[in-house]
Parts: structure tokens; C-alpha cells; sequence
């Protein structure tokens, strides 16, 4: 994906195994996805709960937050649960995802990319950014996130 797509109209489960449209959000708020590797990994759930410990940021600005992994739908319950969650995460196990959204792998292809992007209202993609340091992403997606809204 690049800066100017729209978002991709893929339905995924949810962490109660209920469909999820990313497109359903879209016209109503802005939204951050962000692809993480794996549940209950120590990089994983700081990111997580980074994005936990700020979330009512991102909704003052009007943007809705969004997990996704390969993930089983009941491992993810059991994150949300564990981490107090308040966003939804959404199972990718067949990386349909990962694949609408060009997130590449990492470290010779073997861990899965840890990438964010930042949609408008509209569902244009505002920004991507792509590190393997899972305490860079939220701080980067709220900065840029107030930046493409002002």
C-alpha cells in the first residue's frame, strides 16, 4: 500500500469470532491498524498496551485503533482480556491481511512485519511506517495522526 490508497475491503474475525469489516469504520472515524507478530510476546504486548494507555488520545482525535495478527480468534479474547484492551483485534490467520496490506516479514522472512498505518475518515492511507521496535509505533501513529488532522 501507498500513501493515497484507500483501505482494502477484507472482512476478518474478531476477538468474539464476529465478522469485522475494516471499511465498516471508515466515514465515521479515522483509523490506525497495526500488524503486530504474536500475542503475550514481551515486544507485542508493549505495543498493545502502548496503544492501551493512550487509546482515549486517538479517540479524542476521532480515529479508532486496530490490532491485527495471525492470531487465533481465542487467543486473542484471552490477550484482550488479560491486557485490558479497549480496541478490537482482528484474527489474520489466513494473512489475507497481511497481503492486502503489503506487510512484509522481517529478519530473512521469518517473523512476521510490524507495521502501522493511518487512514483519513474517508479511508485514505495517510501514513505507513514500518520498525520492528514495538515501542516506536504508537508515539509515531498519534504524532502523525495529529499532524494529517490538523
Amino acid at each position: 500500500m501507498e500513501v493515497g490508497d484507500r483501505i482494502p475491503d477484507i472482512t476478518l474475525k474478531d476477538q468474539n469470532g464476529e465478522d469485522f469489516n475494516l471499511d465498516k469504520l471508515i466515514n465515521n472515524k479515522a483509523l490506525v491498524v497495526y500488524f503486530y507478530p504474536k500475542n503475550f510476546t514481551p515486544g507485542c504486548t508493549r505495543e498493545a498496551c502502548n496503544f492501551r494507555d493512550t487509546y482515549g488520545k486517538f479517540i479524542e482525535l476521532g480515529a479508532e485503533v486496530i490490532g491485527i495478527s495471525a492470531d487465533s480468534v481465542e487467543s486473542h479474547a484471552r490477550f484482550k482480556e488479560k491486557y485490558d484492551l479497549p480496541y478490537t483485534l482482528l484474527s489474520d490467520k489466513g494473512k489475507i491481511a497481511r497481503k492486502a496490506f503489503d506487510v512484509q516479514s522481517n529478519l530473512f522472512g521469518l517473523l512476521p512485519g510490524r507495521e502501522t498505518f493511518i487512514f483519513s475518515k474517508g479511508g485514505k492511507l495517510l501514513y505507513k511506517y514500518n520498525s520492528m521496535n514495538a515501542t516506536r509505533h504508537m508515539p509515531e501513529a498519534l504524532k502523525q495522526l495529529k499532524k494529517n488532522l490538523e
